[in-house]
């Protein structure tokens, strides 16, 4: 009788042991692939143009109470500052970005990541010199910088204007 007990208790030991072992082994959901696909864009970043001169900084961060990615940029040429919030929607499978600058302005991106190249555009906005969109990309390169480009695209899809493109280097 008595060995029958430590066997029991011994095999609710051993059961409860694997099941924690198990549920520390899990992958976190915000580590699963679609989550991780902007990471590359995570870090402490000086944004330069293509000539070389420094445009400003950028501190991206994986947030640790949500699965987002959080910007803080700063301009070096103007008092411009901003914050965006990035995240996966699984619901729809987009990636999706919320920015809010010191001046009151905002944008709303809404994308997906596809052959390498994150993409996010906003819906339909109507200006006084006709309708345009703005889509941003980001470009993951070999040498471990980001390039990131903003430009207004017309109704027709093709583009208007580039209003910026920062080379991003740690």
């Amino acid at each position: 009788m008595v060995r029958v007990i430590i066997y029991v208790l011994v095999s609710i030991f051993l059961a409860i042991c694997s099941k924690v072992s198990a549920q520390n082994n899990k992958e976190s959901f915000c580590d699963t692939k679609e989550y991780t696909q902007f990471d590359f864009w995570v870090g402490n970043w000086k944004v330069y143009n293509e000539e070389g001169t420094l445009l400003g900084t950028n501190k991206v961060i994986k947030t640790t109470n949500a699965c987002a990615i959080q910007e803080n940029w700063e301009s070096k040429n103007s008092d411009s500052k901003g914050t965006s919030y990035n995240y996966f929607n699984n619901r729809d499978n987009s990636w999706n970005q919320i920015w809010i600058d010191n001046k009151g302005e905002s944008l709303v991106l809404k994308g997906e990541f596809k052959n390498g190249v994150m993409t996010l555009k906003s819906d339909l906005i109507k200006g006084e010199k006709g309708n345009y969109r703005n889509k941003i990309t980001w470009v993951y390169q070999e040498n471990g910088s980001v390039i990131q480009e903003w430009v207004r695209i017309g109704e027709n899809g093709k583009e208007t204007k580039k209003l910026f493109k920062g080379i991003y280097k740690k």
